[in-house]
């Protein structure tokens, strides 16, 4: 029974606390002697809730994170970040449940151009009296995150704390589930998505495979035979030397 006088709460405001809380005048005149004052003001403050945040990085899925259906299981998703700026961007997971999920990378830093796929790992509890797939309201979120940065920079996480104010939040992704027995593109999609992450951590796993001759730091090329022909001609040398003397 709805009380009067009340409202229902919303149980996704708090998640991230994404939006700030606006305080407003208590009278008209009071705002427009603010507005008076401060036109500058007034008007930044327009453009910001009018215009949204310029987007550092590109999604792809943009809006929903995809999950095969298997109660009981750790199921894995996969994302496309692309950095579509002409600077570095910093990028960072959060979820809101940390304890069953959780990110690889959860971060990093791509430059103009690049891009990486993340995979997202997620366990999925069983349904509780008969609760069929379509019947589930998964309210787990995953928030992403961008902050653009200089070249050479060390990715760490504590970067977007320590610029909180130069954080923009990219995406908040929902969670959508998919059947695993029946084909859709969503899932073969994902499938494909997957499969490159996969393959991509297995390349950077791998040693580098030195294909040509060394480079020094200072730019020279180093020929490791001809190195080791000089040593031996020295030490012949001062062999020489020493049974002359």
């Amino acid at each position: 029974m709805a009380i009067a006088g009340h409202h229902k709460p919303n149980p996704d405001a708090n998640l991230f606390r994404l939006c700030p809380f606006w305080s407003s005048g208590n009278t008209q005149n009071q705002s427009q002697a603010n507005a008076q004052k401060s036109p500058k003001t007034v008007s930044s403050v327009a453009r910001s809730l009018l215009l949204p945040p310029r987007r550092r990085l590109r999604l792809d899925p943009s809006n929903h994170l995809y999950f095969p259906y298997e109660p009981g299981k750790q199921v894995k998703s996969a994302v496309r970040l692309k950095n579509t700026s002409k600077s570095c961007v910093a990028f960072k997971f959060q979820t809101t449940a940390p304890k069953s999920c959780y990110m690889r990378p959860p971060g990093g830093i791509l430059a103009p151009g690049e891009s990486v796929i993340a995979t997202v790992f997620k366990f999925v509890e069983q349904p509780e009296n008969n609760e069929k797939m379509s019947d589930q309201k998964n309210k787990v979120k995953f928030k992403i995150m961008s902050l653009k940065v200089k070249e050479g920079v060390d990715y760490v996480p504590e970067l977007f704390d320590e610029q909180k104010d130069l954080v923009t939040v990219e995406r908040v992704l929902g969670v959508v589930f998919l059947d695993p027995e029946r084909p859709s593109p969503a899932l073969e999609k994902l499938k494909r998505q997957l499969a490159e992450a996969d393959a991509a951590l297995e390349a950077r796993k791998k040693p580098a495979v030195e294909t040509g001759p060394r480079v020094a730091a200072e730019g020279l090329v180093i020929d490791e035979w001809k190195e080791r022909r000089e040593k031996y001609l020295a030490r012949q040398q001062i062999q020489t030397v020493e049974s002359v003397c």
